[in-house]
C-alpha cells in the first residue's frame, strides 16, 4: 500500500479512470491504456495509480458508504472517494483543486458500522455474497475476503527460449525483482514495480505474463511433441503459448477461437515467443468441429465464464455482472463441452477450465456431461481457490476418451 498520498495529478487521472469504467461502462484496461496513451509517468508512479484505482473498485461499496456518495455520481464526487480512500489509509489527503472535503466525525462512525458487516468490508455487491454463500458455502468468507485483496504478478518462464532460473538471471540485469513460486514450476513473481513489457527479456520472447494459476491449468493439459492439440477456445493465447512450450514446438497446435482480432494477436505474441507449430483457426460454425471428429491427441477448453475467481484482478466486472447473466454462461459452457469434446480421440484426453470457482459452473457442468457422456470418464480435477493458493481462481477437469461412443 501507499507510503505517502497520491499527486493532484494522479489523483485526478484515478478519478478519469474510475469514471470511464462505472460511468461509460468501459473494461477497465481500456480505460487505463486511453488515460495513460501518451502519458510519460515513471512506471513507479503508474503503479501507484493502478494500485488505488484497483483498491478502490475491490471495495468501492465500502468507499462509496463511508463517505456518502453514489457510484453514478462517481465524475462529480470522485474527489471525496479519492479523500475517503486516504483517510481509510492513514494517508495525508491528495492535493486536489476543488476538492470535495470528508466529515471526518461521520466518516468515522460509518466506519465502524461497516466492521461489522462482513461483506460490505469486503467490498461484495448484494448479488455475488448471495451467490457465493449458495455455492460455497462455509468456503465463501475466506474467498470473498481473497477477492478483496490486491493481485500479484506473475511471469511464465518461456521454455522455448530458455529455463526459469536463466530468466531469472536475465530480469535481474534489467533490475527485475523476482521470485520463484512454489508449485508452479514454470512461474515467477514480480517484487518490483518494473515496466515489465519494455525489458528486453520481453521484447525477446523469455517470457509472457500469465497468473500462476493460469499456468497450473495449461500444465494440466500435459501435451507432449509431435502430439495433435487443440486450444479451442483460446483468446488472446496465454494458455496456448505456454501448451506449445510443453510441445517443444514439434506436433501440431491448432488454436481455435471465434474471434478473429484475438487469432491475430496471437499470432504476434507465437512470433515473439518462437512458437512456430501454432495454428490459428476461426470457429466460423459447427462445421469446423466435425471436420476434426475424433482427431486430437489433448483438447483444451477454457470456456467463457463469469470470471468470478479473477475479481481481484478484474475488480470492475462485479459491479456491471448479474445473476441474471450466469444461467446463461452455464448453458453456453454445456454446449461447448458436448460439441467441442467430439474432436478428441479415443485414449486423447479433454481438459475443460474456467476462471471462476463456482460449482455450477465447474464440477457441476462435469458431472452432467459424464452423466450424458459414459465415452468419457473423469481422471481428476482441481478446483484452485484465491484464499488458499494467492493465485487467482481456477477449476480444471481431466477427462480421457476411453471409446468413440
Amino acid at each position: 500500500m501507499l507510503t505517502y498520498p497520491l499527486s493532484g495529478s494522479s489523483s485526478e487521472l484515478v478519478i478519469n479512470v474510475l469514471t470511464m469504467v462505472l460511468t461509460e461502462g468501459k473494461p477497465l484496461d481500456r480505460a487505463y491504456s486511453h488515460n495513460f496513451s501518451g502519458m510519460q509517468y515513471p512506471p513507479a508512479e503508474l503503479a501507484r495509480i493502478t494500485l488505488v484505482t484497483g483498491d478502490i473498485l475491490r471495495r468501492l461499496n465500502l468507499y462509496c458508504y463511508l463517505v456518502d456518495i453514489k457510484v453514478e455520481d462517481i465524475e462529480r464526487t470522485g474527489s471525496k472517494l479519492l479523500n475517503g480512500w486516504h483517510l481509510f489509509h492513514d494517508l495525508d489527503l491528495p492535493k486536489m483543486e476543488y476538492a470535495l472535503q470528508v466529515d471526518s466525525a461521520q466518516f468515522a462512525e460509518r466506519l465502524e458500522v461497516a466492521k461489522a458487516q462482513p461483506a460490505l468490508w469486503d467490498g461484495c455487491p448484494e448479488w455475488l455474497d448471495e451467490l457465493g454463500a449458495a455455492q460455497l458455502g462455509e468456503k465463501w468468507p475466506a474467498e470473498r475476503a481473497a477477492l478483496a485483496t490486491a493481485p500479484k504478478r506473475y511471469i511464465r518462464a518461456n521454455s522455448l527460449k530458455g529455463t526459469r532460473e536463466e530468466l531469472k538471471q536475465r530480469l535481474t540485469k534489467e533490475l527485475v525483482a523476482t521470485v520463484e513460486v512454489e508449485g508452479v514450476e514454470s512461474a515467477l513473481e514480480i517484487r518490483s514495480d518494473s515496466a515489465l513489457f519494455k525489458t528486453e527479456a520481453f521484447k525477446q520472447g523469455y517470457f509472457e505474463q500469465q497468473d500462476a494459476g493460469s499456468q497450473l491449468v495449461a500444465a494440466a493439459v500435459d501435451a507432449k511433441p509431435g502430439m495433435r492439440v487443440v486450444d479451442a477456445c483460446a483468446g488472446a493465447g496465454g494458455k496456448t503459448l505456454h501448451i506449445a512450450a510443453q510441445m517443444q514446438g514439434k506436433g501440431r497446435l491448432l488454436a481455435m477461437d471465434v474471434e478473429q482480432w484475438k487469432l491475430d494477436n496471437l499470432k504476434i505474441r507465437a512470433r515473439r515467443a518462437g512458437a512456430h507449430n501454432v495454428e490459428t483457426r476461426i470457429i466460423a460454425s459447427s462445421k469446423t468441429i466435425k471436420r476434426m471428429k475424433l482427431t486430437a491427441d489433448r483438447v483444451l477448453l477454457d470456456v467463457p465464464c463469469s470470471g468470478l475467481g479473477v475479481l481481484k484482478r478484474n475488480p470492475d466486472s462485479k459491479w456491471r455482472d448479474t445473476p441474471e447473466r450466469l444461467p446463461v454462461l452455464i448453458e453456453l459452457q454445456k454446449d461447448i463441452l458436448q460439441s467441442y469434446s467430439r474432436m478428441v480421440k479415443v485414449g486423447g484426453i479433454l481438459v475443460y477450465a474456467t476462471c471462476s470457482i463456482m460449482p455450477d459452473e465447474n464440477r457441476n457442468q462435469v458431472d452432467a456431461f459424464l452423466a450424458a457422456n459414459p465415452h468419457f470418464t473423469l481422471l481428476d480435477d482441481e478446483l484452485i481457490l484465491v484464499s488458499e493458493h494467492g493465485f487467482d481462481g481456477f477449476y480444471l477437469a481431466r477427462m480421457e476418451r476411453i471409446s468413440e461412443v
